[in-house]
């Protein structure tokens, strides 16, 4: 079965309530009537409702009553969640009068509305900068246990024919958000990274921590970041597989594994690549994507309480769609996972 086969499949199985806060943007309308019809989801739109059905009607969508519709402009509904933003920020020096501002921006206000139980997950950015959409998340969802940083991790599925991974999946990390990772941040990506392998993937995961180097065959600072960030993912998640430092070849090639890492347990077998910095992550999937013929998926954020998704300010339709998609398994993965 294919990736998105399996996990529309799920989905459909355990349905997830996903806020939409972008709910008066086109694009977001038409994914969410498709995914209302598809019954894979149950839809909170944030905005104007004569707005959101004015735009329904005009583009003859049929299924956006079936919504549920949140104003954020709504005194009742500022006054049900300004509360919870007083409460989590009123250390930062936060007054109740700005946490009422706050919970009327639709950003804060869906991941309010995820804090408080009252959604299981959030997709924006199609009109909003990723910047805003992970600040928001930051500020109100925060980082699951044992985790101080988001990242971004991108499913890569490769053409027939290319055997490595996981039945032709590999999962890039980070590939979004963290410019230059210290040791124990990249240490918690990699375990970020290996849990969206098991949600989103459906794979047991065998991560590889990479560097330029190969079990010290070269010595540079660099390196050293690597290496340590291997020990500290061990220390926080003893039972993953999980290898560092290794070079991409000793990573995926089992007969380069045998010659450079003999002693290796992923035995030039990993399905989760784990990059030293933003810079080759980002630069790494765009390359395979395009020389390759490969499809990537995301970058899909992970390390949150909550899964909160971002959105290219140029998507389709489809892409929301498929996000939304994404975000109900990685919801359905944390509360397994509790």
């Amino acid at each position: 079965m294919k990736l998105f086969d399996r996990l529309t499949r799920c989905a459909k199985e355990q349905q997830q309530r996903i806020v939409l806060p972008e709910g008066t943007e086109p694009r977001t309308l038409t994914a969410a009537d498709r995914i209302i019809a598809d019954g894979i989801a149950k839809v909170i739109l944030i905005g104007d409702p004569e707005e959101i059905f004015h735009l329904a009607n005009d583009m003859k969508l049929s299924h956006i009553q079936e919504a549920t519709i949140v104003n954020p402009c709504d005194e009742k509904v500022i006054d049900k969640y300004a509360p919870l933003y007083y409460e989590l920020r009123k250390s930062k020096g936060i007054t109740e009068e700005e946490s009422r501002l706050m919970a009327a921006n639709p950003l804060y206000l869906g991941c309010l509305m995820v804090k408080a139980g009252d959604a299981d997950g959030q997709v924006a950015g199609a009109m909003n900068t990723t910047g805003n959409v992970l600040r928001a998340a930051f500020q109100v969802i925060k980082t699951q246990p044992g985790i101080s940083v988001v990242s971004g991790a991108c499913l890569m599925l490769l053409p027939e024919g290319l055997n490595y991974g996981t039945d032709g999946i590999l999962v890039f990390a980070d590939c979004a958000v963290v410019p230059e990772p210290t040791s124990a941040e990249l240490a918690q990506i990699a375990v970020s990274a290996a849990q969206t392998a098991r949600d989103i993937a459906d794979i047991e995961p065998r991560v590889a921590i990479l560097s330029f180097s190969t079990k010290g065959s070269a010595r540079h600072e660099r390196v050293n970041k690597v290496i340590e960030a291997t020990r500290l993912a061990h220390e926080l998640n003893p039972d993953l597989i999980l290898d560092g430092e290794l070079q991409s070849d000793a990573a995926i090639v089992p007969s380069v594994s045998n010659k450079k890492a003999p002693n290796s347990p992923l035995n030039g077998r990993a399905n989760v690549l784990v990059f030293p910095s933003l810079e080759v992550g980002n630069i790494t999937y765009k390359l395979v994507q395009r020389l390759g013929n490969v499809e990537a998926v995301g970058p899909i954020l992970q390390g949150l309480a909550a899964p909160v998704n971002d959105l290219s300010r140029g998507c389709y339709p489809e892409d929301i769609y498929k996000t939304i998609i994404i975000t109900c398994n990685q919801a359905i993965g944390l509360k397994k996972n509790k």
